[in-house]
């Protein structure tokens, strides 16, 4: 299955998240910020990246209420992880959200809470190879 880097700061959607992804087959990396996102995307080259959109920013970014739309546009501006595709999970969903999120660069985004779980694994098997 796919390596999966999960960016997410809140320990609960951490532990549910890589358990569940793991008991799919998934190998997760998690990242807690975008700083650490953007250097583990570029050591490790996942096949996808879950990108919590509000994160705390690292202690040596700038404060930036946005920290996981920022890291995807530093992801892919980079052409080193450009290709990477990106889903965001949000609990933000409205159009103009939408707007915001496809601006930065992610390829798709997922609702929080996320229910059907289901619905997370037919998007992740949506940007990764069957083969990986």
């Amino acid at each position: 299955m796919a390596r999966i880097l999960l960016v997410e700061d809140d320990e609960d959607n951490i532990a549910l998240l890589t358990r569940l992804l793991e008991h799919h087959g998934h190998a997760i990396s998690v990242a807690v910020d975008g700083a650490t996102a953007v250097a583990r995307a570029r050591e490790e080259m996942p096949e996808l990246i879950l990108m919590d959109l509000e994160l705390p920013p690292a202690p040596d970014d700038s404060p930036d209420p946005n920290a996981g739309l920022e890291a995807t546009r530093r992801l892919k501006s980079d052409p080193v992880t450009a290709a990477i595709p990106v889903i965001a999970l949000t609990a933000h969903t409205m159009a103009h959200h939408h707007e915001r999120i496809v601006a930065a660069g992610c390829d798709d985004f997922q609702e929080k809470p996320i229910y059907p779980f289901e619905n997370l694994l037919a998007k992740i098997a949506r940007f990764t190879p069957d083969d990986v």
